[in-house]
């Protein structure tokens, strides 16, 4: 990959909110030069989506976050392509990653409460035949997400003095 497109896509990833001409005055390129290759990126499949990283306490968002470890029996000629492919396309799915360790599946969902997810896990992902086992965590709190912080280190917690 050209080292402008590496360097548009690491600006990007720390603020995707950066103009064209912002970044161009950054990397010391034309706009035209930064909006050409962000359109290739894109066309590519590179970038696949612009997002915005929401601090949900504060904006007084009520949902349910948990993630789902699941293991599962590869299929022959498959591997886990398929079995992800088709657990990926249920709206409650946020995010699907392939892990190494005791679990083969994570499984990021977002549903509107406790209850919803318990009832996707048990009426959807253990139905599938090729799953073996799961477990579900919870997510109660997020203190850092893409790196970025969700709480300043005046909402932390008080530290005790001797």
């Amino acid at each position: 990959m050209e080292k402008i497109k590496k360097d548009i896509l690491s600006l990007l990833t720390e603020d995707s909110r950066l103009s064209a001409a912002s970044m161009a005055a950054m990397l010391g390129v034309s706009e035209a030069e930064v909006k050409s290759a962000v359109s290739q990126l894109e066309e590519e499949g590179v970038i696949v989506k612009y997002t915005a990283i929401v601090n949900e306490d504060l904006a007084e968002v009520e949902r349910v976050e948990a993630l789902i470890e699941v293991k599962v029996t590869p299929m022959r000629g498959h591997g886990f392509d398929t079995i992800a492919c088709e657990i990926a396309a249920h709206p409650e799915v946020k995010n699907l990653y392939l892990m190494s360790g005791a679990y083969d599946l994570a499984v990021i969902v977002e549903s509107a409460s406790l209850r919803a997810v318990s009832r996707f896990v048990s009426e959807c992902i253990s139905t599938y035949d090729s799953v073996i086992s799961t477990a579900t965590h919870f997510i109660l709190k997020k203190y850092k997400v893409e790196g970025a912080l969700m709480h300043d280190e005046e909402g932390g917690r008080l530290s005790i003095q001797p």
